[in-house]
């Protein structure tokens, strides 16, 4: 039983002793072709990366403002009575169109016709009197040139015919009064508009000259703004174009009309009023409107997409194309300004050069880039 334990042990003891002799051998031959297919690869190359480009274009440099106000009118008027008394009728609403001659607001006339009609009863016991008075005139006068009586007594009916003459232009006087009076109880337009405030009320008792009604004319509106007072000079002369925030694709050409002549003692600005050269339905009264100035400064500038441009170290800077290479190369410049939409560059590029449009902070210098489109 031992005697053949041993013998099976020294037969299965070389075949143990040559596994690893094998596997060696294997990974020995499966190593030699895969170094061999190392050495006979060629060096990777990154492929060049797209970009979005946009040509540098250079223009004279203008200095551009903007100042937000609102369309109102050039003339409004402060429509009042004439007279005091108790409203009793107001016929208009704010908002309503009003044109020449409508009445807006009656007050209780009842005062002012007693007032008319005794003044007409003044005047005809003026003229009753006066009549009188010239005829006695009259017949003094026939008798004086036959001395039937002194001239002490012809002189005595003269001026008393001359005193009811008198009188008689009083009484007219009073009735013209008392008539206009009794139409100024009736409050009436006098220019074509819109009613824009109201403070009073029916049943309240007004005084001559209270604002009863203010009357905004359509025929000619403005832009309203305010302007800090270290720009005032140099907006004067500034070219000016006015958008609607309800429209702000369309542009309408303005003039400065006028500028206040001394600051809001409040907010320290001066309200200037930009009238439109050609307005159109779409100006209403009181929309908001925003002021645009543009004047001619020094130098050149040009206007690139606010996504080209990153900040290096604080520093503004761009990502040139060297088209001869394909690769980028990272430029300094200098913004003057800074839009919604763009960022206006006075120094650091010339024209016709190729920046990166868009995606510049997934970039880096010496990167191979090829152009697959130019903005405009």
């Amino acid at each position: 039983m031992n005697a053949t334990a041993t013998l099976t042990s020294r037969i299965a003891q070389p075949w143990r002793r040559a596994r690893p002799v094998l596997a060696v051998g294997a990974l020995v031959a499966l190593a030699a072709p895969l170094a061999g297919c190392k050495s006979e690869s060629a060096p990777y190359v990154a492929a060049p990366q797209p970009v979005r480009a946009a040509a540098v274009k250079l223009s004279a440099a203008t200095s551009a403002r903007s100042y937000t106000g609102t369309i109102k009118p050039r003339y409004e008027s402060d429509l009042g009575f004439r007279v005091a008394g108790k409203i009793v009728e107001r016929l208009v609403n704010i908002g309503d169109r009003v044109t020449p001659g409508m009445t807006l607001a009656r007050l209780d006339a009842s005062d002012y016709r007693l007032s008319l009609e005794s003044a007409e009863a003044e005047l005809n016991a003026a003229r009753s009197t006066l009549k009188q008075a010239q005829a006695d005139e009259k017949r003094y006068a026939t008798l004086n040139e036959k001395k039937w009586v002194s001239d002490a007594s012809y002189e005595q009916k003269k001026a008393t015919a001359d005193e009811a003459r008198g009188r008689v232009e009083r009484a007219t006087r009073a009735l013209a009064l008392a008539t206009n009076q009794l139409a100024y109880t009736d409050l009436v337009a006098t220019e074509a508009g819109v009613i824009t405030a109201l403070p009073v009320e029916v049943g309240q008792v007004v005084s001559a000259g209270q604002l009863i009604a203010r009357v905004a004319r359509l025929d000619e509106l403005e832009a309203v703004v305010s302007i800090p007072e270290g720009r005032i000079d140099g907006d004067r002369n500034a070219a000016a174009t006015v958008t609607l925030w309800a429209d702000a694709d369309r542009a309408y050409e303005a003039k400065l009309r006028e500028i206040s002549p001394q600051a809001d003692p409040a907010t320290r600005t001066y309200q200037a009023r930009y009238s439109l050269t050609k307005p159109d339905a779409a100006i209403a009264l009181g929309k908001t409107a925003t002021v645009h100035l543009a004047s001619q400064g020094t130098g050149v500038r040009a206007k690139l997409p606010l996504a080209a441009v990153f900040k290096d170290q604080g520093q503004p800077s761009v990502w040139l194309i060297d088209e001869a290479h394909g690769r980028l190369i990272k430029q300094s410049v200098e913004v003057s300004a800074w839009t919604e939409t763009s960022a206006i560059v006075s120094g650091g590029l010339a024209a016709g050069q190729k920046i990166v449009a868009a995606g510049v902070h997934k970039l880096d210098a010496g990167i191979p880039v090829r152009i697959v489109e130019v903005a405009q």
